[in-house]
């Protein structure tokens, strides 16, 4: 690929047909506008949503612009600020909030921009981090500190989605059911125990995230092949059902599942996307007084804040990262989250120009 050309454009991983693939290709740089900051890709992560665009699902097809660039996980340097930017300047260590929120409306206004309605995600309805460099406004961006290993800033998006969720109800003491032993999953595992939780038991169908779920801290592990919850909570002395459940699977069954096994007052979190079309035991949910809220995104910035000072009070989710690939192996990566044999996979954007 050669040195990096002063000729306005660089590399990045573009949607550029409607079929599955993501295909590497020179695009323009893009402008810095006023309040804008440029970052100088350095590593990304691959989402559940990157996958998605990468397959075509049928979310994808009615989604995504055929054209534009992927990703929204990332880390990076600052490369360029708008004149009206304060308090980046290039070489900052910067990560970044990938909704980029309209400011104006009532929740925007209300400082709860997690549920602005007008939300764009980078990498989904405007250009991604799958690049070179990237421009969001700097009110997106998030200062970096250099005691925390670069590559735990590249997950912060998903570390986010697990710590928005898992913060959403008191953990002290309580038994959390987790559905669900994809990355964020897992994370919220790890955030639950760190956060004191007594049990935290993690459901799936996957041996291999099963095993990344106990590495990560969840107490027992539930493959629903093999063993049922009214089983599991009885061999683990558990008399009432669970006090808290993430719902991270985007399964009818596993929602399904959380609804029947919780104390009567219970409270669930919702980031799981389900069907439109999904069936859910209201009956219960009336009868047994449960609480259920819906998860999207992270909250601005508590959550990033959260993020940092647990790693920094010794929260390990290191075990999480389980593949590195240069990104001129971009297609390995996919394979590697594909095959559901992986937890977080990164590439490095070093050497794109080599």
């Amino acid at each position: 690929m050669g040195e990096m050309k002063n000729d306005g454009m660089m590399w990045a991983l573009v949607k550029e047909k409607p079929e599955e693939g993501l295909w590497m290709k020179r695009v323009p740089v893009p402008e810095v506008g006023p309040n804008d900051v440029k970052i100088k890709i350095h590593k990304t992560a691959i989402c559940g949503t990157d996958v998605h665009i990468y397959q075509w699902n049928d979310w994808a097809q009615h989604t995504i612009p055929i054209g534009l660039t992927a990703g929204h996980e990332y880390v990076g340097e600052v490369a360029e600020v708008g004149p009206g930017v304060q308090g980046f300047k290039p070489g900052d260590l910067v990560s970044g909030e990938g909704h980029i929120t309209c400011g104006k409306c009532r929740n925007c206004l209300e400082g709860h921009k997690e549920n602005c309605k007008d939300a764009k995600g980078v990498g989904v309805n405007r250009s991604g981090a799958f690049a070179e460099y990237l421009v969001i406004p700097s009110s997106n961006v998030w200062p970096c500190n250099p005691n925390i290993p670069e590559e735990m800033y590249a997950i912060f998006d998903p570390f986010g989605n697990a710590t928005h969720t898992a913060l959403s109800y008191d953990m002290l003491g309580e038994d959390v059911l987790i559905a669900g032993a994809g990355p964020i999953g897992c994370m919220a595992a790890a955030i639950a125990k760190f956060s004191g939780a007594r049990h935290v038991v993690v459901t799936d169908l996957n041996p291999y995230r099963l095993e990344l779920a106990e590495k990560l801290g969840a107490t027992r592990t539930v493959n629903l092949k093999e063993e049922t919850l009214p089983e599991v909570m009885k061999a683990i002395g558990m008399t009432e059902g669970f006090d808290v459940g993430l719902e991270m699977s985007g399964s009818q069954a596993g929602l399904h599942d959380m609804i029947h096994n919780m104390k009567h007052g219970g409270n669930i979190a919702l980031l799981g996307l389900q069907r439109a079309d999904a069936k859910v035991d209201l009956e219960t949910v009336i009868f047994n007084g449960l609480n259920l809220r819906g998860i999207y995104g992270r909250k601005v910035w508590d959550t990033w804040y959260k993020m940092s000072t647990m790693l920094q009070a010794g929260l390990d989710i290191s075990p999480i990262i389980t593949h590195h690939f240069d990104i001129k192996d971009y297609e390995k990566g996919f394979e590697a989250m594909i095959s559901g044999m992986s937890g977080k996979v990164i590439l490095d954007w070093a050497h794109v120009n080599d």
